[in-house]
């Protein structure tokens, strides 16, 4: 079985059981030419506080590994873990945090005992200095820290990858997650406490949770989400409460609830369009049905998404409907955490039956008579969805609108780009958008926006195999869509400007004496398994793919660099990051890599 399209019906089984088994799932201020040599480091997820990815040196040719550290001692345990078939890593890591010759990393120990029990595991972060060519620890720091619990397998509600462990530099500090919805302050120098910060007073409460990336903006304030959770079952009852905090240079701590930061939005009692039953495919089942309603339950943060911070100090975060997926927010806040606003991700896509889906009538398409660009599920305009396994995370562009990755299950399981103006108005979609912070690259007064674009092999709108309406492969129902990975430059309108596609069919691993070998069983390529890419100066971009390799690619979409890593296939969905000196800091396989053209000076 290709596995872009395993990976896909495992997402299809968290989503049935999410959908409660009724239907089927799963510019002046951005210039950087001028700053100092600090700022060129990259110290948090997206590197800037708008999440832009984008730093202001050349990146190296990808020709050498340069060095090799193992950060996840699981890697195997993980991946061989039955809970959804053995053979992928669901797991999130964080982006490689470089500061001058220092790394800062994440690093896993305790013990693993299985994907249901992930809290067995212990996380730390760790200093790497470079001295003669390769990363030796400087220090290590041991958090406290918890991952939220893993999703109801009752429901599917909450998440089935391990949820992102992401500190954050500041000054002279990292900041590091901490339990019970606190964070440690601690020194670059030497890796000592310098203090614990709690915002919710003396006592750490053990269901409360520190939710996704750490985030700080350009005055050194630390943003971060929180989540309270009901300790005997905490995704199929409402949580007491969630929260975005705001930590000051001087370690005082400052909360908002989500509840203050949305109003007007649907209650835990309150009822949201629902969808449609199995037994109506193919959807909609009339031109004018309209599908039960379902309760949405309150708005909380996701598990694994980081604030984003604007030049002017408003705060971008997502939020999401505890009990109903389909009733997301795109929601600013002022810098003293009051709200600005709340856009709904909802009801707004009109290219789904007869546009991105196979023709009305035809197998993989809607029924026959839908009025076209709707979504099948609900019968109304497309859905953006805020998802626990999404490490999408607000961007801010150089023009003050704002980008998010949200999930959709049409088409083919693919999510849409949203963008949306600085006061809330949605302006744009690109149907690609899972799992995805997009990169941004100013340049000739505009900029563009560089994404992963799969296109997976998977049922236009629904995967059930004994249905004659859904069938898997989109090869076969829509020849027009094939199966087909891309890296795309899109511009400020969501316009792709270049497609970048994966034509290596090879899987290839690495023996102990470093040798590699090779097999030809991609026929299609393989999916980019980046989740946030990565930009130099010159518009080169740096991402990850599935088939274990890094790849650069130049300004024009044409291939620059190819350089195998260590594994094809299972490697995890990855961030990557350019240190100063524009070596490449990458992931595969629970390996920390060093990728370059140069060799050390010391």
């Amino acid at each position: 079985m290709n596995e872009s399209f395993r990976r896909a019906l495992l997402r299809g089984l968290a989503f049935r059981r999410r959908l409660g088994g009724r239907s089927l799932a799963l510019f002046a201020l951005f210039s950087m030419a001028s700053l100092p040599g600090w700022s060129q480091d990259w110290p948090q997820w997206g590197r800037t506080p708008q999440h832009t990815g984008v730093v202001n040196v050349s990146g190296q040719h990808a020709r050498k590994l340069l060095d090799d550290v193992v950060y996840d001692p699981f890697v195997d345990a993980e991946k061989a873990d039955p809970t959804f078939g053995a053979g992928d890593l669901h797991v999130h890591y964080q982006v490689p945090l470089t500061d001058g010759d220092d790394v800062y990393m994440e690093f896993k120990s305790g013990v693993y005992t299985s994907i249901e029990n992930w809290n067995t595991q212990t996380w730390n972060e760790k200093k790497l200095r470079r001295v003669h060519g390769h990363l030796s620890e400087a220090w290590s720091f041991e958090s406290d820290w918890k991952p939220v619990p893993f999703l109801s397998l009752l429901t599917g509600n909450g998440p089935f990858v391990e949820p992102v462990f992401h500190a954050v530099l500041v000054g002279n500090s990292v900041y590091v997650p901490g339990f019970g919805g606190s964070i440690f302050k601690v020194a670059k120098s030497d890796g000592h406490l310098v203090a614990r910060i709690n915002p919710f007073g003396s006592t750490l409460d053990p269901d409360t949770y520190v939710a996704g990336p750490l985030s700080a903006d350009a005055a050194g304030n630390v943003y971060y989400n929180v989540l309270k959770l009901d300790h005997d079952n905490p995704w199929d009852v409402n949580p007491p409460a969630s929260y975005l905090v705001k930590v000051s240079p001087n370690n005082t701590a400052k909360t908002a609830t989500v509840a203050s930061l949305t109003p007007g939005t649907p209650g835990a009692g309150d009822k949201c369009r629902g969808i449609f039953r199995i037994a109506d495919l193919p959807w909609p089942p009339s031109p004018d049905a309209v599908p039960s309603p379902r309760t949405c339950g309150v708005q909380r943060v996701p598990v694994s998404s980081a604030p984003a911070i604007a030049p002017d100090g408003t705060i971008y975060i997502v939020t999401t409907a505890h009990l109903w997926i389909f009733e997301g927010y795109l929601v600013a806040v002022n810098p003293d955490l009051t709200p600005k606003w709340t856009a709904s991700l909802a009801n707004r896509f009109t290219d789904g039956c007869n546009v991105t889906l196979p023709p009305n009538g035809s197998p993989g398409g809607c029924r026959a008579g839908t009025p076209t660009g709707i979504d099948p599920w609900q019968n109304r305009n497309g859905s953006g969805m805020v998802i626990d396994d999404s490490t999408s995370v607000p961007v801010v562009l150089p023009d003050g609108s704002v980008l998010y990755g949200a999930y959709s299950i049409y088409p083919y399981l693919q999510g849409h780009l949203m963008k949306f103006s600085s006061s809330g108005q949605f302006l744009a979609s690109y149907p690609f958008g899972w799992d995805d912070t997009p990169a941004v690259y100013p340049h000739d007064g505009t900029y563009s926006i560089i994404t992963k674009d799969n296109h997976y092999s998977v049922g236009a709108y629904c995967n059930i195999p004994s249905s004659p309406f859904c069938p898997q492969d989109r090869t076969a129902t829509n020849p027009a869509s094939p199966e087909a990975f891309f890296i795309t430059r899109l511009n400020s309108n969501l316009e792709p400007e270049w497609h970048f596609q994966s034509t290596n069919t090879q899987s290839c691993s690495r023996d102990a004496q470093g040798h590699v070998s090779c097999v030809s069983d991609h026929p299609a390529g393989f999916e980019w398994c980046v989740n946030a890419p990565a930009v130099d100066h010159n518009g080169n971009v740096f991402v990850n793919s599935e088939d274990g390799g890094l790849y650069a690619i130049r300004p024009n979409g044409s291939l620059r660099d190819h350089l195998f890593l260590d594994l094809a296939i299972g490697a995890a969905y990855t961030p990557l990051s350019i240190a100063r000196d524009g070596r490449i800091l990458t992931q595969n396989d629970g390996h920390l890599f060093v990728v370059g053209d140069d060799e050390d000076d010391d």
